[in-house]
């Protein structure tokens, strides 16, 4: 006897995250509704239909809830309404609806890595507040989603996202700003990283429920909790990662001696879950340099 695909409701489906979960999912067999504010931008795939509007009217039967949806840059304002008030909307609305799974796209920025620190697992010390407006409202987003109630919530924290995109902070925003004379850093600062579509295997596995739940974290995501999970491909640093921007758009870096953070982000927690990552920091360099070299 066949399973019934997965229903899975993913928020920002026209995102850099939120296009790849789609395609992660899809590749799985679910059954995708994806939000977005603008017709015709989700992804056409089979088993992906597009939605826009509010994420409530599409909740009714789905087995979970992706959001991905942060309004980075914008004003402090507009961060905390959008990425705090906005998320924990969505999941009493999930919750409500019947929705069991709750997967939120949060970052590995939550934590302190102040320039001394070794590697750094969930466990770690998060930042405080006033760090910035980005950490402020993204912490804030997990506090206020762990205070949902009746849902598996899973908080999956990337450090940089790579991956193509005009999006992509990495391969697109942070190169336009090296050339635009933002150059400076110790090359030994550790440069954590996860490529696009590793990131949204992680997420797909967890919505479509093939990661058991388990009252051990370092097992499964913790049923009716709220369980926070690192993810990052394999070492890197400043040095290769703009070493390979100066390469590409025909500029030297400017290296610095200052302090900082040359641990790593422990991803046993994701191993444990099944999880490793597929791309390699050759191919995902390979990949910004041929794109910036292409524009």
């Amino acid at each position: 006897m066949s399973t019934p695909a997965a229903v899975v409701v993913v928020t920002g489906a026209n995102g850099l995250v939120g296009a790849a979960v789609c395609r992660a999912l899809a590749d799985r067999g679910a059954q995708v509704r994806a939000v977005v504010r603008r017709p015709g931008t989700a992804p056409e795939l089979d088993g992906v239909a597009e939605h826009v509007g509010d994420v409530s009217d599409v909740l009714a039967g789905a087995d979970a809830l992706v959001t991905t949806v942060h309004p980075m840059g914008s004003s402090r304002e507009v961060q905390h309404e959008v990425g705090v008030e906005g998320t924990a909307a969505q999941a009493r609305a999930a919750r409500d609806a019947g929705v069991p799974r709750l997967v939120h796209v949060s970052t590995a920025g939550v934590h302190d890595r102040s320039a001394g620190l070794g590697d750094l697992a969930e466990d770690a010390a998060l930042l405080p507040q006033g760090s910035g407006d980005y950490p402020d409202t993204k912490n804030a987003a997990d506090e206020a989603l762990a205070q949902v109630e009746g849902l598996t919530t899973v908080l999956v924290r990337p450090p940089a996202i790579a991956g193509a995109g005009p999006t992509s902070v990495w391969n697109t925003l942070r190169p336009q700003a090296f050339v635009d004379g933002d150059r400076g850093v110790n090359p030994a600062k550790s440069w954590p990283w996860v490529h696009v579509s590793d990131l949204a295997a992680l997420i797909a596995d967890v919505a479509v429920g093939a990661v058991a739940t388990s009252d051990d974290p370092e097992q499964g995501p913790v049923p009716g909790g709220t369980t926070p999970v690192l993810v990052a491909g394999e070492p890197a640093t400043w040095g290769d990662y703009l070493g390979a921007v100066g390469e590409a758009v025909g500029a030297e870096p400017e290296w610095t001696d200052e302090p900082a953070w040359t641990g790593q982000l422990r991803t046993d927690r994701a191993r444990r879950w099944g999880w490793a990552p597929r791309v390699g920091l050759e191919q995902a360099l390979a990949e910004l340099r041929g794109g910036l070299a292409d524009r």
